[in-house]
């Protein structure tokens, strides 16, 4: 669990540990050092990167096989970098930062690949950080020191990163920070969930309320199963769910709810509160919905 006043009294630690880069960028494996290479060794590395694509798509036996990786994009230097977040817009764009001798980077592609062929909502782009000098200065700007790293970006602005994950976290994050489809009614004000009880009140629906912040590694674990029992409970409950740090009227709504930690769940039915439960185990979760539905949990 996480403590709303940690949250919102500094930034999150995910975003504050990266030291000033004076140093040579520090792949796994490999130094690459930002320096001017002769032009060889630049063919060299573009020559890596190659190979590194065709070897992604065979990684890792528990991946579907890659036919294409056409939707992910490969960025080259820092001006396409920034015109493909122009282009995005207020669409979630998935940045992975790799390197050619990075068997973890190769491990995790083709989830990602994968990933861009079912989420046709969300961007994703590849970035090689030992391709050349120009995508050595990206990375340089963003601040990266190890791969595979992951960023998360929305209307140009950064809202989430990871360092060497596996791919159950990775689709956490893209399903979390993506999700516009799911039976899970997002809610960004007070008002909105003022409406989503008026619209329920009287019709025995159990509103289930996910309560969370944007960088807040439980909230987000927990989500995919969220997605999943809203769409097994489809007919009898009613899941929404609101990031307390979105605005002023989310998080007013938190602190009148006396919510201090998150994730906490509250329970909705015929417009009262009938309870609530802060974690993120799964079954305890689901223990606590069939509990206030009047299920007997034995």
């Amino acid at each position: 669990m996480a403590t709303i006043t940690n949250f919102l009294s500094k930034p999150p630690s995910s975003l504050a540990t990266f030291p000033n880069i004076n140093n040579p960028l520090c792949f796994p494996r490999s130094f690459i050092p930002f320096v001017t290479k002769p032009k060889a060794l630049t063919k060299k590395l573009e020559t890596n990167r190659t190979h590194f694509i065709t070897k992604a798509a065979a990684a890792s036996g528990t991946a579907k096989k890659v036919e294409s990786d056409e939707r992910v994009q490969k960025v080259h230097s820092i001006e396409e970098f920034d015109e493909a977040l122009r282009m995005a817009k207020n669409k979630l764009v998935v940045v992975e930062y790799a390197a050619s001798h990075s068997d973890h980077s190769r491990k995790i592609y083709p989830f990602m690949v994968d990933l861009s062929r079912t989420c046709s909502d969300v961007e994703f782009l590849l970035v090689m950080g030992d391709e050349s000098e120009k995508t050595r200065e990206l990375c340089e700007r963003e601040r990266i020191e190890q791969v595979p790293h992951f960023s998360f970006y929305k209307s140009m602005e950064k809202i989430h990163e990871e360092e060497g994950i596996g791919p159950d976290v990775l689709i956490g994050d893209v399903l979390y920070y993506g999700d516009n489809h799911s039976a899970v009614v997002q809610l960004h004000c007070r008002e909105d969930v003022e409406k989503l009880i008026a619209d329920h009140k009287g019709d025995q629906k159990l509103i289930v309320l996910d309560v969370g912040l944007k960088h807040c590694g439980p909230c987000v674990k927990v989500y995919p199963t969220v997605v999943k029992l809203s769409k097994q409970m489809v007919d009898t409950v009613v899941f929404a769910r609101m990031n307390g740090d979105e605005n002023d009227s989310c998080l007013a709504f938190l602190k009148d709810m006396n919510v201090v930690e998150v994730p906490t769940f509250l329970f909705i039915r015929d417009g009262d509160i009938c309870g609530r439960y802060v974690g993120s185990g799964k079954g305890e979760l689901i223990g606590e919905i069939l509990r206030y539905q009047g299920v007997r949990v034995t």
